[in-house]
């Protein structure tokens, strides 16, 4: 088994779901009905949430992308630069920056930070936030763009000669890169559908999944390696979860209650203000047919809120005490899951409460990779 990777999630100001005020630069600003207050980019709160991932024990934060959103390569090198040992997980669609240039500008953040830069490749499942930024490019075509996108993008990042590539969106003449990472990049990458599937197959060296049930998960790495296996490749495998975790089951129910009733109150505002309009992703259409079936499933899988905001995103929670969540948790380890993005309803404070989580998760998967190793 791999080793055990938990990510967290970025961000330059304070807002989820539920969020009710905002902290900028140390005060407390009101907002109503979920619409953040204040500055975009707010440094302190930048620093003040990595480091509190850091100090919890995660290996990577999520820096996620939207056509709203501030520009990740700058926010990834502001966290890289105010932690030690943290890594990102930078998001980047493929089909606005040259893939030549998308693969200098990754080597070079890597450059300053060896080691600690990875790549999450977002095609876009939602039509509307593609052309706000003015890719009109139908999902089937923009999964084969990403196909393209990345074999160049390997070639930049590993070619010490230059090459050419003639491929269907793409050309390059002579490609070469001066600036090439010392160990290899890896690539993360996102999509439930077919195409994406059959693209994520071919290059992803971990493949990433939304929180579905354990059955789920397990037909989508089966689909996954089957796509892989063709190219020879082995990819690891990714799920996204949203932990309501507190000392006592009755008390994260209570909490999980309480967030479903923000949610509610204040998702038709979000969603407005974020543009969350035009979602038609694959993995919410599997989301939202995984909560029809109820709002708990297996063990512990909440789906409430996933059936409120229309499953945007990672929505699907666990919900439990610390022990029982990481129990939950290792249920998707031992299906072959090598890394757990968690991120929280209440994103700073979750992000410090997770260390105890973490811990127990650590452990736990010890303790099975043990069980298995023959005396």
């Amino acid at each position: 088994m791999s080793a055990l990777e938990l990510i967290g999630i970025a961000a330059t100001q304070e807002v989820s779901e539920t969020t009710g005020a905002n902290r900028v630069d140390g005060i407390t600003a009101q907002t109503e009905s979920g619409t953040p207050v204040g500055a975009v980019v707010n440094p302190t709160y930048v620093e003040e949430l990595a480091r509190a991932h850091e100090d919890s024990g995660f290996d990577r934060v999520l820096i996620a992308h939207t056509s709203a959103m501030p520009d990740g390569f700058v926010v990834a090198d502001q966290i890289l630069r105010r932690t030690t040992k943290l890594q990102v997980l930078l998001a980047h669609r493929p089909g606005f920056l040259a893939p030549t240039i998308a693969a200098r500008a990754y080597a070079t953040l890597d450059a300053f930070h060896p080691g600690r830069v990875a790549m999450h490749v977002i095609t876009g499942g939602d039509d509307a936030d593609q052309q706000r930024d003015g890719d009109f490019l139908d999902k089937a075509t923009r999964d084969a763009r990403s196909d393209d996108f990345l074999t160049v993008v390997r070639q930049e990042w590993e070619s010490a000669t230059p090459f050419d590539h003639e491929g269907e969106f793409y050309r390059v003449k002579q490609g070469w890169s001066s600036v090439r990472p010392a160990t290899p990049i890896p690539v993360y990458f996102g999509g439930a559908s077919d195409d994406a599937i059959r693209v994520g197959g071919k290059h992803a060296d971990v493949y990433a999944f939304w929180g579905e049930p354990l059955a789920g998960i397990a037909e989508r790495i089966r689909q996954v390696r089957a796509a892989a296996a063709p190219y020879r490749r082995n990819p690891r495998f990714s799920v996204s979860l949203r932990p309501i975790v507190a000392d006592t089951e009755r008390e994260a129910w209570a909490r999980a209650e309480e967030i479903l009733r923000k949610t509610q109150e204040r998702w038709d505002t979000t969603r407005r203000t974020f543009g969350l309009d035009g979602q038609n992703a694959v993995g919410s259409q599997r989301l939202l047919e995984a909560a029809a079936q109820g709002d708990v499933l297996d063990k512990r899988l909440w789906t409430a809120v996933a059936k409120v905001t229309g499953a945007t995103g990672n929505s699907t929670a666990l919900v439990g005490s610390y022990e029982q969540v990481a129990d939950a948790l290792l249920d998707y380890v031992d299906l072959g899951v090598s890394t757990l993005l968690i991120r929280g309803f209440d994103p700073l404070a979750d992000a410090r409460a997770y260390g105890r989580l973490i811990e127990l998760v650590r452990a736990g998967a010890a303790q099975r990779q043990s069980a298995r190793v023959p005396a």
